[in-house]
């Protein structure tokens, strides 16, 4: 695949990720988004698989990671709709998904996204959520790529499993 040159990448943790991945390819697509990946990222076993990250043992959570052209679509963008699209609010879980691997997370690329996901927190926490956001903010570790079978996931089973907390809020525009 080639990219343009100014290609960014994002990564968040927002629980299951095949709604995730679904979702932002949904709201994205022909407006910047480039390409989206599930897979693992958080944790410290090297190639985890699905079965493992599922035990909570690996400390890596469900994520996606997108290559975006920050030309058409911003990094706060992104965020925002992040934000709206699951309910960070409850720790270690996304609806009947419990446990770290389903944990809120963006997961920076450099201090700039550093800067800028502390400030849509700070603005989300206050303005849209009204009470504590549980979304970790953490430098990016190493990906791992999820299997095949997870990448388009609902996609290919459009009848597959989506999370109930997965879904976009209205909120207003942040000040």
């Amino acid at each position: 695949m080639s990219l343009p040159e100014a290609t960014e990448k994002a990564t968040i943790a927002a629980g299951c990720f095949w709604g995730v991945e679904h979702l932002f390819r949904k709201q994205f697509a022909n407006k910047g988004l480039i390409d989206a990946r599930v897979g693992y990222v958080g944790g410290d076993t090297k190639s985890p698989s699905y079965r493992a990250v599922c035990t909570g043992s690996t400390g890596h959570a469900e994520a996606l990671q997108v290559l975006y052209d920050p030309e058409k679509l911003s990094y706060q963008t992104l965020l925002e709709f992040f934000f709206k699209m699951h309910d960070p609010t409850t720790k270690d879980r996304q609806g009947g998904d419990v446990g770290t691997q389903y944990r809120s997370a963006i997961f920076t690329h450099g201090p700039e996204q550093e800067k800028t996901a502390t400030k849509i927190l700070e603005k989300v926490q206050t303005e849209w959520w009204k009470k504590p956001v549980s979304t970790e903010i953490v430098p990016a570790g190493q990906w791992w790529d999820a299997e095949d079978y997870h990448q388009l996931y609902l996609n290919k089973n459009p009848s597959g499993y989506e999370c109930p907390a997965h879904y976009i809020r209205n909120f207003p525009p942040l000040s």
